[in-house]
């Protein structure tokens, strides 16, 4: 691999925020108002059909209401979203906010399982990708068969793929204009994350930094992260359930989790009742692992921990931290405030290693 390049310390990452389309598209285009005017550089809304609104439906009212933000889908999927339909619809957005709008997609998990669908395979993900961006700038794509193209192309929307494992993350690197990681930011396990993805744009001749890396993390600014560690049982048992045991390993964290937890609905993840799914998940969740979790993966702490980590993820190359509050079914209103008032002073240029 490519020695990564000497450069100058990396500014101040770019702050994103998700933002669950859990209230009336009104109320979630004032919110994002709201943020914008905190200061954030990003904000990404989730897609899970049975969950919450329409994202893309969402975004075009945010998209209204905002002058500044970048505005994107973390994630959408192809597969209840077929990739015509998805270039349609972004090749809107981008006409309603130009410049501003970032397509992220990844497997799909609680958009397609749901309804007895399979998450999208690696294949899956290449063709359609390539098949969004053909239609996007006026090209001639094929579908099996037959051969269409759309109407009215709008060229050069980011294709954002969000990854966790190493196959998704090279090929990310390979074709993607940003990798979305969603492994945490865990210093080691970012380093790994975005070498892996550097090493798909080697392989696919890509000049070096091709693939804009954001890093998703938990995040809360607390004066007692022991307490606050507990609510993240549910996210610590979801990445267990799926395919993160090994990277929980290299922090001391065993957990046996089952495929399937009936009782919690829809997912550990997107719980309704998340108490519940506290409670449940401290079977397999310890108290001392959910706060080696909190500490390794997420930004816990106080509001110069929050920064210091946002800071070292920057000098491993990330240059968008991507912000996450605990729970699907309220605006991370605490977190914004949080972040934009006491954690964004204390940014500066100078990466805290």
């Amino acid at each position: 691999m490519r020695p990564e390049p000497v450069s100058a310390p990396p500014p101040r990452p770019q702050l994103a925020l998700r933002v669950p389309p859990c209230a009336p598209v009104g109320d979630i285009a004032a919110f994002v108002r709201e943020v914008e005017d905190l200061g954030f550089d990003r904000v990404y809304v989730p897609d899970s059909q049975l969950l919450w609104r329409d994202p893309f439906l969402t975004l075009h009212t945010a998209a209204q209401a905002t002058e500044r933000l970048v505005l994107g889908t973390a994630v959408s999927n192809l597969v209840t979203r077929h990739p015509s339909v998805v270039a349609g619809l972004v090749r809107t957005l981008g006409e309603t906010a130009p410049g501003r709008i970032h397509l992220g997609v990844g497997v799909g998990n609680s958009s397609v399982e749901p309804v007895g669908l399979a998450p999208s395979r690696q294949a899956e993900l290449r063709s359609g990708i390539a098949q969004v961006r053909g239609l996007l700038a006026g090209e001639d794509v094929a579908f099996g068969d037959r051969v269409a193209r759309q109407r009215d192309p709008h060229p050069g929307i980011p294709v954002y793929l969000a990854a966790s494992g190493p196959r998704n993350l090279q090929l990310a690197g390979e074709i993607a204009d940003g990798t979305i990681v969603l492994s945490g930011i865990s210093d080691a396990l970012l380093e790994r994350s975005v070498a892996l993805v550097r090493e798909g744009e080697e392989r696919a001749g890509r000049p070096y930094g091709s693939s804009d890396v954001v890093v998703s993390a938990f995040a809360a600014v607390t004066d007692d992260v022991e307490r606050d560690a507990r609510t993240l049982k549910p996210v610590l048992a979801a990445m267990a359930q799926h395919g993160g045991r090994a990277a929980l390993e290299t922090v001391g964290i065993r957990a046996q989790v089952p495929a399937h937890v009936p009782e919690i609905y829809p997912d550990l993840v997107h719980a309704e009742d998340w108490p519940a799914a506290v409670e449940r998940c401290s079977e397999w969740i310890s108290d001392a692992d959910a706060l080696r979790y909190a500490r390794e993966f997420c930004l816990f702490g106080s509001a110069a921990e929050v920064a210091a980590g946002i800071a070292r993820a920057a000098a491993r190359g990330a240059s968008t931290v991507y912000l996450q509050h605990v729970g699907s079914y309220d605006l991370p209103r605490r977190l914004a405030d949080d972040v934009a008032t006491s954690v964004a002073p204390l940014l500066t240029k100078e990466p805290v290693l």
